[in-house]
């Protein structure tokens, strides 16, 4: 009897703490796909945010759909439009521009 109580202890831990985990990559996956890779402009600076980090750009970064963003913020689309990044404004790896809230750079 003490064996049969011992066994199913160890499967219920065992269940609990298997199911604690996936509960947390799940909740690790949902942030990850929150956060989008994009590249900001802000305080006159241009910022590559990109799989959870942030750093400042130091080089032109060609985009997912052609686009090329250079390291002053101006952006040669693929339709060979050139706009440049506006305070606040954020182009996505696909070409995609948009405004958004951002924290301090070094907190990004």
């Amino acid at each position: 009897m003490k064996k049969l109580f011992l066994l199913f202890a160890l499967l219920t831990f065992g269940v609990v703490a298997a199911n604690a985990q996936d509960t947390s990559m799940h909740k690790m996956k949902e942030a990850h796909h929150k956060m989008k890779d994009c590249i900001a402009m802000k305080d006159g600076k241009v910022w590559v945010m990109k799989d959870g980090k942030t750093w400042e750009m130091k080089k032109d970064m060609t985009l997912s759909d052609g686009s090329v963003v250079m390291k002053d913020g101006s952006v040669k689309k693929s339709t060979g439009e050139t706009v440049m990044l506006k305070e606040g404004q954020c182009i996505y790896m696909n070409g995609k521009i948009s405004d958004m809230k951002m924290k301090d750079p070094g907190g990004m």
